[in-house]
């Protein structure tokens, strides 16, 4: 029975709803799931039988160094050293990981990192440390999961070492442990609202600015056609205002219920993002039947088969994305297509990330045989 410790000391809920698929892969084929992370964590999330050690002291932040001086490095070790697991498996980044590491490599345990961004976002206040930061990473672990293509070549560009890299789609939904095990019971609608959708965190580098100019541009639509804003953000930028009166704006965490019932109402789901890495956004938007607009940034295109599951759009370019916007809009049976092949690729690539996964941890955990 093969035995995973992620490690997660962030609370960060995005990297939570990751982490929390992953280990129910394990559960689901038969294995044992240990989860080290920080202190209120949004444990709904996760199956009641991942066994959790909340030991992490902090507020939970990325950049935090607090925990240095409180002790965390060393209760965290002393916590996977407990467990004796097969594998770690680091599933998100915080700034103190690198030390946690070399002590765990000092006992021989498989260590496998998730590298979720390699570049930052535009506008992120670290960049120049989140190369350090990677580079300190390559080096401590055993193996590596990223989620396009595009970035493994990278990193085989940076010598991490072919054996050491494996891609695999990013396919996590949005949704905690309760409201995933019943969508199985839920139909896919066939009669969508001609409404466009906008889901998760607003920052500036998700492009919501250039969304309500590509919006504005749509001079000829009915009255009918509506773009919701969903999720919790920062409007101080003035991304956000003055809006028009079919743009609505939900300004807060979005939870399952309500983003279920989004997710099969809205007839598209639009994300405008600048200097973005992946999102699983898509893959959760194929589940639900609908097709996306994206634009061309990061691994994004590797995720859309162009005509037959959305539409690809240049980054920042309102045009092109309001040009999208009308034909998804305006053509509901289209969409309707697309969402039917969004979901036929969602299921093949699920099925394929659930057998390599543990193919990866097996290959992970004979390093410290």
């Amino acid at each position: 029975m093969m035995s995973i410790t992620y490690l997660l000391l962030s609370r960060t809920y995005g990297m939570h709803l990751y982490t929390a698929d992953l280990a129910q892969a394990v559960l689901d084929a038969g294995g044992a799931v240990q989860l080290v992370t920080v202190q209120g964590y949004p444990a709904h999330i996760y199956d009641p039988r991942v066994q959790v050690d909340a030991i992490w002291p902090s507020g939970g932040g990325t950049m935090a160094a607090d925990p240095l001086l409180r002790g965390g490095v060393g209760r965290v070790i002393s916590a996977v050293r407990r467990a004796r697991p097969d594998v770690v498996h680091i599933s998100g980044p915080q700034l103190l990981t690198p030390l946690v590491m070399q002590g765990l490599r000092r006992d021989g345990i498989p260590l496998l990192h998730t590298l979720h961004d390699l570049d930052p976002h535009p506008g992120a206040i670290y960049g120049r440390l989140l190369h350090l930061w990677n580079r300190s990473v390559i080096a401590s672990a055993d193996g590596f999961l990223v989620h396009g293509e595009v970035y493994r070549q990278r990193l085989l560009d940076m010598r991490a070492g072919p054996r050491r890299i494996v891609q695999l789609p990013l396919l996590h939904l949005f949704l905690g442990h309760i409201a995933a095990q019943e969508l199985a019971s839920l139909s896919v609608d066939e009669k969508r609202d001609a409404l466009a959708l906008f889901f998760g965190r607003v920052t500036r580098y998700k492009g919501v600015d250039v969304l309500l100019k590509a919006w504005a541009a749509l001079d000829a639509q009915p009255e009918r056609w509506r773009l919701v804003v969903a999720g919790e953000g920062d409007d101080s930028a003035g991304l956000m205002a003055p809006l028009p009166p079919d743009v609505e704006r939900r300004d807060h965490l979005v939870e399952d219920a309500e983003a279920i019932a989004l997710f099969r109402a809205c007839r598209v789901l639009v994300l405008p993002y600048i200097g973005a890495t992946q999102s699983a956004l898509i893959p959760a938007a194929y589940y639900f039947g609908m097709p996306v607009i994206a634009t061309r940034s990061g691994a994004l295109p590797e995720y859309v088969v162009e005509g037959e599951t959305g539409w690809l759009v240049p980054e920042g370019n309102a045009a092109a994305l309001a040009q999208a916007l009308d034909e998804a809009l305006g053509d509901p049976e289209r969409c309707r297509r697309m969402g039917a092949a969004g979901r036929a690729w969602y299921d093949r690539e699920r099925a394929r990330e659930r057998t390599e996964l543990m193919k990866l941890y097996d290959q992970v955990a004979q390093k410290g045989q």
